[in-house]
C-alpha cells in the first residue's frame, strides 16, 4: 500500500470540497486519474482519511485556528488548509500513525502543491499541534 499516494488523493478530495466539489468520495476516486495506482488497502486508507477529516472537521478547524498564530482559517490558502486538515486529523485521531510521519508527509504535500512558504507554515502549525498533544 502506498500511504503517500493515499494521503495525496485524500488531500485532493478535501481540496475539491473546499472549492465547491459535490461528488462523493467514491465518485471523486473513480474519476481520479490516480485511482488505478492504489491497491485496495490504499483506497481504503484514502477513504478513511477523507471521511475522518470531514466527520471531525469542526474540531480539526478549531485546533488549526488555535495553533496558526495570526492566521484565521479564512486566510489560509485552500490547498494548505486541506493539507493541515488531513494531517491534523491523523495527529488527533490516528494513534497508529506517528505524528512525525504525518507532519513529514504534510510538509511534502505542501512542497508539491502549495506556495513557496507552504511547507514551512504547515510544519510550524503541525509541530505545535503535535507538541500540545504530548
Amino acid at each position: 500500500m502506498d500511504r503517500t499516494l493515499a494521503r495525496e488523493i485524500a488531500m485532493t478530495l478535501l481540496y475539491a470540497g473546499t472549492v465547491g466539489g459535490e461528488d462523493t468520495v467514491l465518485d471523486a476516486l473513480e474519476q481520479s486519474e490516480q485511482e488505478d495506482l492504489l491497491d485496495e488497502k490504499g483506497r481504503i486508507f484514502a477513504e478513511e482519511l477523507y471521511r475522518g477529516t470531514i466527520e471531525n472537521r469542526e474540531e480539526i478547524d478549531k485546533t488549526i485556528a488555535e495553533f496558526s498564530i495570526d492566521w484565521s482559517i479564512d486566510r489560509i490558502a485552500k490547498v494548505d488548509l486541506s493539507i493541515l486538515r488531513l494531517a491534523t486529523y491523523e495527529i488527533l485521531y490516528c494513534d497508529d500513525i506517528p505524528a512525525g510521519a504525518s507532519i513529514n508527509e504534510a510538509v511534502e504535500l505542501g512542497k508539491k502543491f502549495g506556495g513557496e512558504k507552504s511547507a514551512k507554515f504547515i510544519n510550524g502549525v503541525l509541530g505545535a499541534i503535535a507538541k500540545s498533544k504530548g
